[in-house]
């Protein structure tokens, strides 16, 4: 009789690891997906605040008595392409409005957008950064 209901037990276990995986494997596949996508939406936030960063370093050297909507205008045109470049295909349609440069207050603020690459169709994740400094204040030695 034992014998019996030991080769019972084995039947009545045959296939189950394969429903498993069928139950398993998409939650799985879905989890790598969400990571992937969590790591190019993050990738996207970083190129878009280095672009921003490197736009403010470059107008805080701009002095106040120098500073023209020209010089904002080719720092910015500079600052777009630096983004396109270094986002590649992972930031797409990159946008950089025209920078602040309030010399009263003495601050510049640089914003740098754009749309980050999906995995899912239809999917549109937009990124902004922004970055403010201090205008250099530059004097003579007394």
């Amino acid at each position: 009789m034992r014998l019996g209901r030991g080769r019972r037990r084995k039947r009545s276990e045959r296939g189950v690891s394969t429903l498993e995986l069928a139950i398993l494997a998409p939650a799985i596949l879905a989890l790598i997906f969400i990571s992937i996508q969590t790591a190019l939406w993050l990738y996207g936030r970083s190129v878009a605040l280095n672009a921003a960063q490197e736009g403010v370093s470059r107008l805080r050297l701009v002095q106040p008595t120098v500073y023209t909507d020209a010089v904002g205008e080719k720092v910015r045109s500079d600052i777009q392409s630096y983004a396109q470049q270094l986002g590649g295909t992972t930031l797409q349609n990159t946008a950089v409005p025209f920078p602040s440069y309030n010399s009263p207050q003495g601050m510049v603020s640089f914003t740098v957008t754009g749309d980050t690459v999906s995995l899912v169709p239809g999917l549109k994740l937009t990124v902004s950064r922004t970055a403010t400094g201090p205008i250099e204040q530059f004097q003579a030695d007394k």
